[in-house]
């Protein structure tokens, strides 16, 4: 049986959990230089851990963003990460759930996400095509890109994502 996971906030206190948790969950990726610039962002995110036993097991990022020629609040959801032994548990999900259960209490209209449909569809996401991400994806990530819209209704926004400045690293956007 596995045992609970709680979920919340992050606090500066989970820097070193969080640090050590994304080589383990991605090792073929090195997602720690852009996670340490958007904890260090503070004020333009929000950090849910999951925490078993007082370990950090999963991790995820809301960062908020822009849509040039757009006055509405947008966020970009990630890095979402839980550590292999407890994958497929839940944790990643109630991790973005808690994420869009705060960003739609504070407003947020859209959330966009870039990663996999088959996961992200699950809370909605789908397909986005009006607005680009920073940077040109490759054709073969088509899909890939979504969005949800947190008000409740059928938000079409046209422009560029204009993210903050962790997230200006091409590398982050292609292969």
């Amino acid at each position: 049986m596995t045992e609970k996971t709680d979920i919340r906030e992050s606090t500066p206190d989970d820097v070193t959990g969080i640090e050590q948790l994304y080589p383990e969950a991605f090792p073929d990726e090195d997602l720690l230089p852009v996670v340490r610039e958007l904890l260090a962002e503070g004020s333009t995110i929000l950090s849910f851990v999951g925490t078993a036993e007082g370990a950090i097991v999963g991790h995820v990022i809301f960062t908020t963003c822009t849509v040039s020629g757009s006055p509405e609040n947008v966020s970009l959801l990630g890095p979402l990460g839980v550590i292999p032994d407890r994958q497929k548990q839940g944790i990643g999900s109630a991790l973005v759930r808690k994420g869009l259960e705060r960003l739609k209490q504070e407003g947020t209209s859209v959330v966009f996400v870039l990663g996999d449909p088959a996961y992200y569809g699950r809370f909605g996401f789908a397909t986005e095509d009006g607005v680009q991400p920073p940077y040109p994806l490759p054709e073969e990530w088509y899909g890939a890109w979504q969005s949800l819209s947190l008000s409740g209704d059928a938000m079409k926004l046209q422009g560029t994502l204009a993210v903050p400045k962790p997230w200006r690293q091409r590398a982050l956007w292609v292969a």
